[in-house]
């Protein structure tokens, strides 16, 4: 499964959902197109999303590239950089193409993603 997630105002990065942890990446899919306002954490782009789902696989450690569902918070991560999470997140994708726009993303940004 593709998906892109768009910087408004900016660019658009390609990103490929995977099996780490299929359940949440299923739930995830299914419920495009979401939005929300960027925020940052260290080398990481998040905001809330309206997703409830529970820790599958859980790593508490990230790769840049990594794409993110965080249970705690509801919400979506994209690590661009060497942070690691505050704590365990569900990994369901990696990023393919454009991880470096995410470096130019500001907090308040207006991120959208949906399904290609």
């Amino acid at each position: 499964m593709e998906i892109e997630i768009e910087i408004l105002k900016k660019e658009t990065v390609k990103v490929l959902l995977d099996d780490r942890n299929p359940s949440t990446a299923q739930e995830f899919y299914e419920n495009l197109p979401m939005e929300g306002e960027a925020q940052l954490w260290q080398e990481e782009v998040f905001f809330p999303i309206p997703l409830e789902h529970d820790y599958e696989n859980p790593s508490p450690s990230a790769d840049k590239g990594d794409v993110s569902y965080w249970p705690p918070g509801k919400a979506f991560c994209i690590f661009f950089g060497d942070s690691q999470p505050a704590s365990d997140v569900n990994h369901i994708g990696r990023v393919v193409e454009g991880l470096e726009i995410m470096e130019s993303v500001e907090e308040g940004d207006w991120v959208i993603i949906k399904p290609v």
